[in-house]
């Protein structure tokens, strides 16, 4: 039995937060969401955030904030934050 390849949206301000990161380190993150996407039961460093239906990976200091969709298959990545900004509201 095959996995399902989920699809990644990368909101906005996620995109905007990996603009501002340096090239190495945005392409570890870059590979660390590939593999999520392709193995979406949950690969790597994930939690489920408390309080929210969010869910982070962590990548080094760096911690991506993402939504899951089952239904759809969808992963949308919210931000890309260092470690002591990635929970702030």
């Amino acid at each position: 039995m095959s996995e399902a390849h989920w699809s990644v949206v990368v909101d906005d301000r996620a995109r905007k937060d990996l603009r501002r990161i340096d090239p190495p380190i945005r392409a570890r993150i870059l590979s660390a969401i590939e593999r999520l996407a392709h193995g979406a039961e949950l690969a790597g460093d994930i939690k489920r955030l408390r309080g929210s239906g969010d869910y982070r990976l962590r990548v080094g200091d760096w911690r991506v904030r993402f939504e899951r969709d089952d239904r759809q298959l969808t992963i949308v990545v919210v931000r890309v934050l260092p470690r002591g900004r990635a929970y702030d509201r």
